[in-house]
């Protein structure tokens, strides 16, 4: 891709609902969130069937443009974001289709930049709950799942909108991810560790061809360091696929910068993004536009501060490596003082704490927990929060701290701003959206 084929044709249509803030409560939005919600009843599904079979019934609307697709254990989300940032600053109509949401559903598609709106979200549910009751009535397919349904609607959409390029964030592994209905001009992998286990397997190697699965015959592989752990199974999916991978150091090119909003870990993501819009566009970039483009860039939840007098940091590290990197990027940014290390910040920094069931809880508890003088444990709305109190003992077991424990985020934040204390909140993505959508005064919805 030398140039944008459709220059930013089809812009108008449904323009007006990227702009501005929807309203999350029109009849539209409810029905389609209800329709999701059923769906949720199905799991997840290890085919690749039914999203087929809906995207059938829409006319395969993936085929109308070029798609980079983005895995890895860690990282996946902020790349799609930098990718999708990078490609629109060389002129191009770019989708972003991630997950999960941090407060709102529609979160989860973007066109240009721009979540779109709660109408038009709703009309890309519509259409794939149609077009999979179709393939059920002609018996192509038994059912669909919420996540099937989300990818059938979020690529209906792009296609609708007229979109160049759609950048898709694989949800979980690779092989048999709804995302993987595509044929990716670029397949990038960010990098490999363990997590999710139960599903994708209890070893670095089971894992990491997992996600080796999304690099397909005609795909250009990128391959970000953190794939050197499992070098060898990603480079014998090249070669059973004929692909030639790009390797990435994680290092940026001279005249580009990380801003100084960003984390350090950021940096290697933002060399996979630009290795990876390179080999989409078969050209150099524009590298004033790339960082002009990266200096206006926010990744929701990551490392994102809501307020900063007193700190209001939140970020979605959910296991034990991510929990690793925000340790470091808390000491570049605030500092370590006294025997303990304990972090420095304006006022006295509290670890605000809430884990999933099925992560590793003790890794992110030993990661994290050390740098603070004081924690405070709650839980997410989701049904797979770990109870507050059962985290707390295990804090207390762990590292010798007895933290503070609140059943609620709403309770524990209001505690933690009347004493006026700066706040980490992290180790899950549940967590990191609810509490941005308290500090924003709305209910963060949970579908995690």
């Amino acid at each position: 891709m030398a140039g944008s084929h459709s220059a930013h044709q089809g812009k108008a249509t449904g323009e007006a609902l990227l702009k501005g803030q929807p309203d999350m409560n029109t009849s539209n939005y409810q029905r389609a969130l209800a329709l999701l919600r059923e769906a949720l009843a199905f799991g997840i599904e290890p085919s690749l069937k039914g999203v087929t079979a809906t995207l059938e019934q829409l006319g395969n609307p993936q085929g109308s443009f070029a798609s980079l697709q983005v895995a890895g254990t860690n990282g996946k989300s902020s790349t799609a974001r930098f990718a999708a940032a990078i490609l629109r600053a060389q002129g191009f109509r770019v989708g972003l289709y991630t997950s999960p949401e941090l407060v709102f559903y529609n979160e989860r598609m973007e066109v240009d930049g721009a979540v779109v709106a709660a109408e038009l979200f709703a009309q890309a549910v519509f259409a794939a709950q149609t077009a999979a009751d179709a393939a059920i009535a002609a018996g192509s397919l038994k059912l669909i799942t919420e996540f099937e349904l989300l990818t059938a609607g979020a690529l209906w959409l792009f296609a609708q909108q007229g979109v160049d390029i759609a950048v898709l964030e694989v949800g979980l592994g690779g092989r048999w991810d709804a995302t993987s209905v595509v044929t990716p001009q670029v397949a990038a992998i960010t990098g490999v560790d363990f997590d999710h286990t139960a599903i994708l397997g209890n070893t670095l190697e089971e894992i990491a061809a997992e996600k080796a699965a999304i690099i397909k015959s005609g795909s250009i592989p990128v391959l970000g360091p953190g794939t050197a752990a499992a070098h060898d199974v990603f480079c014998a999916r090249c070669t059973e696929v004929g692909a030639e991978p790009v390797l990435v150091d994680g290092t940026l090119p001279r005249g580009l910068k990380l801003p100084g909003t960003l984390p350090r870990y950021q940096e290697q993501n933002v060399a996979v993004a630009l290795a990876a819009a390179r080999a989409m566009l078969a050209c150099e970039l524009d590298l004033l536009a790339v960082q002009q483009a990266l200096d206006a860039l926010v990744i929701p939840g990551r490392f994102e501060s809501l307020c900063t007098d007193p700190l209001l940091l939140i970020d979605a590290a959910h296991n034990p490596q991510s929990a690793r990197a925000l340790a470091e990027a808390l000491q570049q940014r605030f500092g370590v003082a006294g025997e303990q290390g304990r972090l420095q910040t304006a006022n006295e920094p509290a670890c605000l704490l809430g884990i999933l069931k099925d992560k590793d809880a003790g890794g992110i508890i030993d990661a994290l927990v050390p740098l603070f003088s004081r924690v405070v444990v709650t839980q997410s709305a989701s049904a797979r929060a770990i109870p507050a109190g059962e985290l707390a003992r295990l804090v207390q077991e762990r590292q010798g701290v007895m933290p503070e424990c609140y059943t609620t985020v709403a309770a524990a934040l209001a505690a933690l701003r009347a004493q006026g204390a700066d706040v980490v909140a992290t180790g899950s993505i549940t967590l990191a959206g609810e509490v941005k959508g308290e500090a924003k005064g709305v209910f963060a919805q949970q579908t995690d």
